[in-house]
């Protein structure tokens, strides 16, 4: 399950990371997302409609791969998965989430900074890691210093990650898909303004196939 998912979020090359405030906005938001060719979504727990939204996502548009982001206990994990998240992503790394989520088969890709905590993870057998704050960590200078102690470990950054420097993290072979927001700004999600969403997704898997081809 978990090598299945890697492969699937490494296709997709980036992860839309979406902050919704109101549940009604999911499947709109789901749709630009499917109409600009990337069918994937990290719904953040930043929100009280976190949990509806992904429910509505599940539900109501099967195609689209979507998972829950910042999540910060096994409390939210599971309620989550109960809500159709087909995989966790967290900040940083708790032993608590990424244990229970691996004993669960709910593939997690925990937050990690420190070669302490990427060693933590690599130890539970994770293949790929997210990379947190990646742009204020170094960006892609700190993945290729990491992948020397770290060979055949990929990463998830997130943090900055925008258009302009999307190349520079997709080029690398350590890295199988970047975290970004740029497309699906909470305020464009708020306004209804679901067109132009769809119009910079579509740019932004133009890019990713440029780039990898």
């Amino acid at each position: 399950m978990f090598e299945e998912m890697n492969e699937r979020l490494a296709a997709f090359g980036v992860i839309p990371v979406v902050v919704i405030e109101d549940a009604k906005d999911a499947v709109p938001l789901a749709e630009a997302l499917l109409s600009g060719g990337l069918a994937c979504a990290e719904v953040t727990f930043r929100t009280a409609a976190a949990e509806d939204a992904i429910r509505a996502i599940a539900e109501r548009c099967p195609e689209m791969l979507v998972g829950a982001g910042t999540v910060l206990s096994m409390e939210q994990a599971e309620r989550a998965a109960a809500a159709g998240a087909r995989f966790v992503v967290s900040p940083g790394f708790d032993p608590e989430v990424v244990d229970g989520c691996i004993a669960r088969g709910i593939p997690v890709y925990p937050g990690c900074m420190t070669p302490s905590e990427i060693i933590q993870g690599v130890k539970r057998g994770l293949q790929i890691l997210k990379l947190f704050p990646a742009g204020e960590l170094g960006g892609p200078a700190m993945i290729k210093a990491l992948s020397g102690p770290f060979p055949g470990l990929r990463f998830l950054p997130t943090g900055g990650v925008n258009a302009g420097n999307l190349r520079d993290y997709l080029s690398m072979k350590a890295v199988a898909a970047c975290g970004g927001s740029w497309m699906v700004k909470k305020d464009l999600i708020a306004a209804g303004e679901f067109d132009r969403i769809t119009a910079m997704v579509r740019e932004a898997a133009a890019l990713v196939k440029e780039i990898r081809g």
